[in-house]
């Protein structure tokens, strides 16, 4: 088959969708399709150009078989929503224009949202592709920008959620990235709605393993010491409420066994570093962010991994990429969340659950990895197999092929009783692959 990845987020950019996508993207080209990913110059979270691709205005690039073509963004520091909404349509509008000049017909468009305008140049690219159009929905928008206080306005409120269920019922699919999403996407289309979740790579995995072989030179390597080492990796964005996690560390400052580290960047991270530096709290260190492939030597190094949400309604349907990682690599988890990523840490016994916000009770849990060594080892080991098994990247992108094939294929799908977020049903799946593989030696033929 023919796939047309269409998203603004792409490595060497770093985030949950640009890691998802680009795997998902390899895998599909391993199996034998014809992949394309049409994205934007790098210029994420910082809000400039990355080095190397500055004054250029399209960029063709292989990305393990791969073609990726990258065009010209508006990229701005600036945090207002106007900004954001230039931002936003400069790629949305780019993209048409240089997708109809350099894509060829497709079997699928697959649209990444948000951005939500991304949705409509997906749309017309799939007609003027003579493509199947499929959303994949990573975060409700205008939800959770209403939620965030990042949208405010009555009128585009309402104007943002009537066009993205226009997208929802002009979609021959929508994926979304949890139950939360994809219930809420059901509830309010009939169009044919799956999961798809975020998860750990095999070789992720392995690479973990003999990462931490070399565990003592690698604390070497990020100058950790003995200290006993707690991490948060990721955006340091409005969802996330990172001053719980450096309120924590203030209650904490008696304990010089302990050290904070923050590793990467985002719009809060100014902020965060200013707090730090006001009320002198001196076992806080931030880190830039790493590049994915150093992500394996750091989660072998640390000792405990906060994954922390804001307590909201609407973040009970999130699970965060982060969350996945720390799992792989065998790292206990300090988890403020609630929702399905509660649930996931309470069925995989691998971690401590903290309530969202609530730095007293973080600060406490954290005491208590930190006494008890064969709990953390216990916990961590527990994450590991329990990714390992329900949220492989190699099984998840089976499943992506098995989706693809069905919405290409609507006789397929008659023959296919069910594929839901049960089951990915192995006989649906093999018989999907095989069509699709037929389908690909005609086309060769």
């Amino acid at each position: 088959m023919r796939i047309l990845f269409l998203t603004q987020y792409y490595p060497p950019e770093t985030g949950a969708a640009q890691n998802r996508l680009s795997d998902l993207a390899r895998r599909l080209t391993k199996a034998g399709h014809l992949v394309m990913v049409l994205t934007a110059l790098p210029s994420y979270p910082k809000g400039e150009i990355y080095p190397g691709y500055r004054g250029r205005f399209i960029v063709n690039e292989d990305d393990s078989g791969v073609h990726v073509v990258r065009t010209w963004v508006y990229a701005t520091k600036k945090k207002s929503f106007v900004a954001r909404i230039l931002n936003y349509l400069s790629f949305a509008v780019l993209s048409v224009v240089v997708g109809w000049r350099v894509v060829q017909n497709m079997d699928i468009v697959m649209v990444e949202s948000p951005p939500l305008f991304l949705g409509f140049s997906g749309y017309l690219l799939s007609r003027l592709k003579h493509a199947r159009f499929i959303l994949n929905v990573s975060d409700l928008w205008p939800e959770s920008a209403v939620v965030l206080g990042v949208l405010k306005n009555e009128y585009l409120i309402k104007s943002a959620t009537r066009a993205e269920e226009w997208l929802y019922r002009h979609a021959s699919m929508v994926i979304g990235q949890t139950k939360g999403i994809v219930r809420s996407i059901r509830n309010r289309c009939a169009t044919p709605t799956h999961l798809l979740t975020n998860g750990v790579a095999p070789e992720f995995l392995d690479q973990v393993a003999c990462a931490r072989k070399a565990r003592e030179q690698l604390r070497q390597k990020f100058n950790f010491g003995e200290k006993f080492i707690v991490a948060y990796t990721g955006v340091h964005g409005l969802a996330q409420g990172l001053d719980t996690l450096l309120r924590s560390a203030e209650l904490l400052t008696e304990q010089k066994a302990i050290r904070f580290c923050f590793f990467g960047d985002g719009p809060d991270k100014p902020q965060l570093q200013s707090v730090a530096l006001q009320r002198g709290i001196e076992n806080v260190t931030f880190y830039p962010p790493l590049p994915a492939e150093q992500m394996v030597e750091l989660l072998a190094a640390v000792d405990v991994s906060v994954v922390p949400l804001k307590r909201n309604d609407l973040f009970k349907g999130a699970l965060p990429s982060k969350l996945f990682e720390a799992l792989g690599a065998g790292v206990p988890v300090i988890a403020a969340l609630d929702g399905e990523a509660k649930e996931l840490i309470a069925q995989s016994e691998s971690g401590l659950l903290v309530e969202p916000e609530n730095p007293e009770d973080m600060s406490q849990k954290i005491l208590r990895l930190l006494r008890d060594p064969k709990l953390c080892t216990r916990l961590g080991e527990n994450g590991r197999a329990y990714v390992r098994v329900h949220y492989n990247r190699e099984e998840i992108a089976k499943r992506l092929e098995c989706l693809i094939v069905v919405a290409v294929s609507p006789e397929l799908a008659k023959s296919i009783a069910r594929i839901d977020e049960s089951s990915a049903d192995a006989d649906a799946c093999h018989l999907a692959r095989e069509s699709s593989m037929c389908n690909l030696e005609a086309r060769k033929e």
